[in-house]
């Protein structure tokens, strides 16, 4: 029986990589387990959010994903006869580095993901299923089947990232809550006459949803997205890329979106029957769920990778710390209850949030009923001449940005969130995210996230604020001393990059207890 790792993470797509590294850079030892022999898959993910930027870069990725994404995508939407284009970068979003939307196959996500952790020595196992995971109280066990023959695993913690049909999820007995939706997707990769790749994203809306070319094809030069009425014999495995679409349908797709082009090469295409879910809860026990197998969404406003992400981010930590205070302690892994509960009550609510978004924008997206129909067919194209001057409104988009990408998400109602005393005015709440700026740490100016970026807790310590105790910060713990922020306040940055705590003045207790309380050891690595 294996006992060499902290967590077993199943699922290597971009939620299981994600949380892989995440946790391994907070101390953790960790297993990737994937039932996928090949890392080859189509994508379905396109867009990378903001937010979803930010909480990679401590994790050293973010330049990868970059030198391969398109970063200042141009969008085509015709409405009717009308043409509306528009470019999705240098929105007007100044506390974060990355204004824009960036489009990025998920497949080449997964390939910077799996990059990173060859590079800190772990290997993603493929071949490998999960048969079956439980709590025995005292560690998780696992039984794995590869073609080598049966394992049993024993660790403290299991994360299920293996998707909607999450053996995790199963296994833990947690409930699934959420229904089929009438509509589903097409997705296909084909090169197509009459159209140029250069004119970049188009997106075509009509009476029966709406139709999305993306010049960003695996195997061919474009990629098609389309969503139309279900079949009454559509399949169940929702979110995964079903049987193949007739070659005729696709034409018919695209025709009855007023696209002159024809097909001149398939490639690949599936259908992809789609559900809300959320899980309730996240965790039981030992056992964990984290992206596609804690919850379930449409399409609509590209949330699904990037959630899964989010996720990874928020729990990989809390996890590492909570396994590497277990093997230094010799303590139970479950006495950091709160730590590791902190997970589903701070993401899943936003998934809750999330799930409406989705389902709002969906049905305005996909649904045949009368009014969404009208809205696409009638209303949209007459209101096409005012679309322009909306999208120069930089400050209307840039707040819609906030909303889709979860910039504005935070966790004020968390346990981890803590005021100190006196309270520090004028600094952002705990729970809240710690937007980006520029500031000085004793040399020319510098931008925040920028010195943020690497694995850890951050206290930000205002320039006339006492040092923390010498017994505060532990290795994985950086001091930093804003020189051009007046004042004697202190605030603590999670390694999500959320505040955890602030405080006026000095209030050691106070910040020795939070540290506590999220597992950080007590060593400081300051800059002055």
């Amino acid at each position: 029986m294996t006992t060499a790792v902290d967590i077993l993470v199943v699922g290597a797509g971009t939620t299981g990589l994600t949380l892989a590294l995440q946790a391994h850079d907070h101390g953790a030892r960790i297993r990737v387990a994937e039932r996928r022999p090949e890392p080859f898959r189509p994508s379905r993910a396109l867009i990378l959010h903001p937010r979803t930027l930010e909480v990679l870069r401590p994790l050293g990725v973010t330049d990868a994903l970059l030198e391969l994404a398109d970063t200042a995508p141009t969008v085509g939407l015709r409405l009717g006869s009308r043409i509306v284009e528009t470019r999705l970068a240098d929105l007007a979003l100044p506390d974060t580095a990355f204004p824009h939307l960036s489009l990025l196959r998920q497949m080449d996500v997964e390939r910077v993901l799996t990059q990173a952790l060859a590079d800190r020595g772990v290997t993603v196992e493929r071949g490998i299923e999960l048969i079956t995971a439980r709590d025995d109280g005292h560690n998780a066990r696992a039984v794995l089947r590869s073609r080598h023959g049966i394992e049993e695993i024993r660790c403290p913690f299991v994360v299920g990232c293996d998707g909607p049909a999450s053996t995790v999820r199963t296994c833990a007995g947690i409930g699934w809550h959420g229904r089929p939706y009438a509509a589903e997707v097409v997705l296909a990769d084909l090169d197509l006459g009459g159209i140029s790749s250069s004119s970049g994203a188009q997106v075509f809306a009509g009476r029966q949803g709406l139709l999305f070319l993306f010049p960003l094809g695996e195997q061919a030069t474009w990629r098609l997205l389309a969503t139309r009425a279900s079949a009454d014999d559509a399949e169940q495995n929702f979110g995964q890329p079903g049987s193949a679409v007739p070659r005729a349908e696709l034409q018919r797709l695209l025709n009855d979106a007023g696209l002159h082009a024809r097909i001149e090469r398939l490639a690949w295409s599936a259908r992809v029957p789609l559900q809300c879910s959320l899980a309730r809860p996240f965790r039981r026990g030992r056992l964990f769920l984290a992206g596609d197998a804690a919850h379930n969404y449409s399409p609509a406003t590209g949330q699904g990778m990037n959630a899964g992400i989010q996720d990874a981010v928020n729990l990989g930590w809390k996890i590492g710390f909570a396994a590497g205070r277990s093997r230094e302690e010799s303590a139970d892994a479950l006495g950091a209850d709160v730590l590791l509960d902190s997970y589903d009550r701070e993401r899943r609510p936003a998934a809750h949030r999330r799930l409406i978004l989705t389902h709002t924008a969906f049905w305005a997206e996909a649904s045949t009923g009368r009014i969404p129909s009208w809205l696409r067919a009638v209303a949209a194209p007459r209101a096409a001449p005012a679309i322009p001057a909306l999208l120069d409104r930089r400050r209307l988009v840039a707040e819609a940005i906030r909303l889709i990408s979860q910039l504005r998400v935070n966790y004020r109602r968390s346990p981890l969130s803590v005021e100190g005393t006196p309270r520090l005015r004028g600094a952002p709440r705990p729970g809240d995210r710690l937007p980006d700026a520029t500031v000085s740490v004793g040399g020319p100016p510098e931008r925040l996230h920028q010195l943020l970026a690497r694995p850890g807790v951050h206290l930000l310590l205002q320039r006339d604020a006492d040092p923390p105790p010498d017994a505060v910060p532990g290795p994985r713990v950086t001091v930093l001393r804003l020189t051009n922020s007046p004042g004697r306040g202190l605030v603590a940055v999670r390694p999500d990059g959320h505040v955890g705590f602030r405080c006026g003045t000095a209030d050691p207790a106070g910040l020795t207890g939070w540290l506590s309380l999220i597992g950080a050891a007590p060593s400081p690595s300051i800059r002055p």
